[in-house]
């Protein structure tokens, strides 16, 4: 038997796979071979493909970890099945490949854009994005994810992600639109999943009852989670299979949007007790920005390669803090501590 070196196997390896891109995705996914690149020049990896290997950098980045102690709706919640930022982004992720998958799309950018798409998020949720808004007069979580793996990461090198990875991390939001149908299926799979698993957690944090949901949404979708997930991921794939466009039907859109609009009226913006926390969070992270503006040389020096602007170094430095740390960040600066005399 022939013996071959590492390096050829690896190479091998990786053709097979992009010749299997140019046969079997549909002509309107987005070849691997085709990326329009990095912001800096990078050698090519014998084994994996660009976008694999964007997928590989945003799931070993700092950020990524620290989602798993940031709020996805509900602040410190006793018990151990509501979501964190971590396990929205793996639901999105899952949601996101099926789609993919099923459309013949780039699975690989596809999950790229959905690890990363969230890593720009504040601690505590929209909470902590809505209150740096106001002090900072423009945040958005989706344009602080671009800045994250643009510059932030890799101790203030960044990822050197390609493209379109970057260009469907940015535009991941209901209000833009990506560049790629990889980026729409992610654009689709976060609003399918926040939905679907905040009514899950809002039912068993007793913010609502099962019977409170639209009568109609019911008799359309069911009342089960995989279920109105199911329904939502099939209209798509019907609505969209072969087309150069990611889109829903009329009805499950309608849907959608009336189950978004019932999740702002009833949850998000609810003053239910488990909803009561998040006015500690924002007087917490307010406390924090005015302290380093005050304080700016307590920013860790990272945070301020790119910016020379006090106001943004310190909310970047904020805005990527997790829950826990920033509680400890603001226990640590205002809170007393015991002291052990002689």
């Amino acid at each position: 038997m022939e013996r071959h070196s590492e390096l050829q196997v690896n190479e091998r390896i990786k053709a097979d796979y992009l010749d299997y891109e140019d046969k079997f995705l549909s002509p309107h996914a987005t070849r691997s071979s085709k990326s329009l690149g990095r912001q800096n020049f990078l050698s090519p990896c014998p084994l994996r493909t660009e976008f694999q290997r964007d997928r590989d950098r945003i799931l070993h980045c700092k950020s990524f970890r620290r989602l798993k102690h940031k709020t996805q709706v509900f602040l410190s919640p006793n018990g151990d099945h509501y979501r964190t930022r971590l396990t929205h982004t793996l639901e999105v992720t899952q949601i996101a490949r099926t789609l993919s998958r099923a459309l013949r799309l780039n699975e690989d950018l596809t999950e790229a854009i959905a690890l990363g798409h969230d890593l720009g998020h504040t601690p505590f949720g929209h909470a902590g994005e809505k209150v740096l808004n106001k002090l900072t007069g423009h945040f958005r979580h989706n344009e602080q994810s671009l800045r994250v793996v643009e510059k932030l990461e890799n101790e203030g090198k960044g990822l050197n992600l390609t493209f379109e990875v970057r260009d469907g991390i940015l535009n991941h939001c209901l209000s833009t639109t990506p560049n790629t149908l990889e980026g729409m299926v992610v654009n689709f799979s976060d609003r399918i999943a926040y939905i679907n698993h905040d009514i899950d957690d809002a039912i068993r944090a007793g913010v609502i009852k099962e019977s409170d949901l639209p009568q109609n949404i019911i008799e359309l979708l069911g009342n089960k989670r995989g279920n109105m997930i199911d329904k939502f991921v099939s209209d798509i794939v019907n609505m969209s299979y072969g087309n150069d466009k990611v889109v829903q039907s009329d009805l499950y859109r309608d849907a959608l949007m009336q189950l978004r609009k019932f999740m702002f009226d009833r949850v998000y913006f609810s003053e239910s007790e488990a909803k009561t926390e998040e006015i500690k969070a924002d007087r917490l992270i307010e406390a924090l920005y005015n302290y380093f503006l005050i304080n700016p040389h307590e920013v860790p020096d990272v945070y301020k390669i790119h910016a020379k602007d006090t106001a943004i170094f310190i909310t970047d430095y904020i805005a990527g803090m997790s829950d826990t740390f920033a509680i400890k960040t603001f226990s640590d600066h205002f809170l007393p501590h015991a002291w052990e005399g002689v």
